[in-house]
């Protein structure tokens, strides 16, 4: 099956049902397969073909949801840009995917018109807000492409997009994800989602985001409609639920402890709402009860990884009890049992098997791991190495197959929702004269899950305060990765190699928090 496939059915079944809302406006089924397909020849016109990557930089839009399918028709590749990064960042990033088309939404035209002399394989810039200077209008090019489905041979294993993540050496990668990848995880996580037509799925996690990207692709294979928000705006998105009938929400953590934090949020009526489906963090017990109570739903936790598509594991509404027994309490702090079709296990440093609930590596296998990474053989073949998926994360399995993750191999940090590598930030701190050594952590955060620390040693003589460090960092760096504290220390603890301890580092903040990573 190819992405299309999804709407192609849904056009056959129900087309005249709503598909994707947003800002006032209803799509049906059978307008987002035919605004796909001049999304497709427009393309084409603009001269993008098979495997031709195609950038988007843009907030949540139906245009957003119409070029993953209408690039798809052609075997072109969609490479979704976080639009939170910086314009070297994105330079990066679009050079290294050697994108010929970039989409642009209004607002960060002036981000591209900033690095455009650097951007090496771009040809054709479109704007999602209109014609400009040296942009196309994107309403301009549907309304001159025609309607038909383009004549092109696209295949299951061929790429759907290219979504970038970090490694811990701070350079970003390329992952790539087949036709047959994403279905899959479709499929898969619809058994657990339970989904039907009648049913609406609220969208305010960004689209460059592969959370936000199997929910809008699960919640259309099921013939439901997506309520597609421009961004997360708290009131707004209480107003969503009565106002759009809102049956489903995907929000990461952070998100539901501001909706929750909100005036007034036990008096609002959310209507037909039976499920909220978080990741990226879990939920402390005590917050989790007050959502329950609050949202009066069930909760869906997912668990999984840019290059697994999206979903790994799942932790289902019925392991979702407050005040149960204690194993029902245990199962809190878990993220849940393999998704179907997907096999786990818990791996020591020679990748053997370790005893139930023994620490080890989370490594993974299924039709949903990714391709590879793009251009990076070597980085592919580590991550990838004997058939599986190696995410980085340690943790322990128990015999009725329940994860939990205690801690990170490639010490990422999850702030938000947002993905943090902590390689990437003391680069930048190098770079300040007066720092001799650095080394970044995360940290527990009641509201984002874990804030962004650096621990600095000073050169002799050096008088940095950790104000002037934040602000230095602060134009290097997109602002969710700005450290928001600074300690200093006289030497930062290192084994026999060199390697700086982080573990130890860490161990002061984390002591007696319950789970290890956020």
């Amino acid at each position: 099956m190819l992405a299309i496939d999804i709407i192609k059915r849904q056009r056959l079944l129900r087309p005249e049902a709503p598909a994707v809302t947003f800002a006032g406006r209803t799509f049906t089924y059978a307008d987002l397969y035919e605004r796909s397909c001049r999304t497709a020849n427009a393309l084409s016109r603009l001269g993008v073909g098979p495997d031709s990557r195609v950038a988007v930089l843009s907030k949540n839009c139906h245009q957003y949801v119409e070029l993953y399918f209408g690039a798809s028709l052609i075997g072109a590749v969609t490479t979704p840009l976080n639009y939170r990064l910086s314009a070297p960042e994105l330079a990066y990033i679009i050079n290294d995917a050697e994108v010929v088309c970039a989409i642009v939404g209004e607002e960060y035209v002036g981000t591209i018109d900033s690095i455009r002399g650097e951007l090496t394989t771009v040809r054709e810039l479109v704007c999602i807000g209109g014609a400009r200077d040296g942009y196309h209008g994107h309403e301009d090019l549907l309304a001159t492409a025609s309607a038909d489905a383009p004549i092109a041979s696209v295949d299951e294993n061929d790429l759907v997009y290219q979504m970038y993540t970090s490694g811990t050496t701070g350079r970003p990668k390329g992952a790539m994800i087949t036709h047959r990848n994403l279905v899959t995880n479709v499929m898969q996580i619809s058994f657990e989602a339970a989904m039907s037509p009648h049913h609406c799925n609220l969208i305010v996690a960004p689209l460059y985001h592969a959370a936000a990207v199997i929910t809008a692709m699960y919640t259309m294979a099921a013939g439901a409609s997506l309520a597609v928000k421009e961004d997360f705006i708290p009131d707004r998105v209480l107003r969503s639920f009565s106002e759009d009938g809102i049956t489903h929400a995907l929000f990461v953590p952070a998100m539901i402890l501001f909706l929750l934090s909100m005036p007034g949020i036990e008096d609002v009526d959310f209507g037909p709402l039976e499920r909220i489906t978080y990741g990226a963090s879990p939920l402390p017990a005590e917050v989790l009860k007050k959502a329950i109570e609050t949202f009066r739903c069930d909760f869906l936790q997912a668990f999984g990884q840019t290059e697994s598509v999206a979903v790994l594991t799942v932790l289902g509404p019925r392991d979702h009890v407050v005040g149960g027994t204690p194993e029902q309490s245990r199962r809190l702090s878990s993220c849940g049992r393999p998704a179907f079709g997907v096999e786990i296990r818990v791996v020591d440093e020679n990748d053997k098997d370790v005893d139930a609930g023994e620490l080890g590596e989370i490594i993974a296998r299924g039709p949903n791991v990714m391709k590879g990474y793009w251009k990076m053989p070597e980085a592919t073949a580590d991550t990838l190495r004997g058939g599986w998926l190696h995410t980085g994360d340690l943790g322990t399995m128990d015999e009725r197959g329940y994860v939990f993750i205690m801690d990170r191999l490639k010490d990422m940090i999850v702030s938000g929702g947002e993905n943090v590598y902590p390689r990437e930030i003391e680069e930048v701190l190098f770079t300040h004269p007066g720092v001799a050594d650095a080394a970044v952590i995360g940290v527990p955060s009641a509201r984002w899950g874990e804030d962004v620390k650096a621990v600095v040693v000073l050169k002799a003589d050096a008088s940095a305060t950790a104000e002037e460090l934040i602000e230095f960092c602060g134009g290097r760096l997109a602002g969710y990765k700005r450290p928001r504290t600074v300690d200093f220390l006289e030497a930062l603890p290192k084994n026999p190699s060199g390697k700086v301890l982080k573990r130890e580092l860490r161990e002061p903040y984390w002591k007696g928090v319950d789970r290890r990573v956020n």
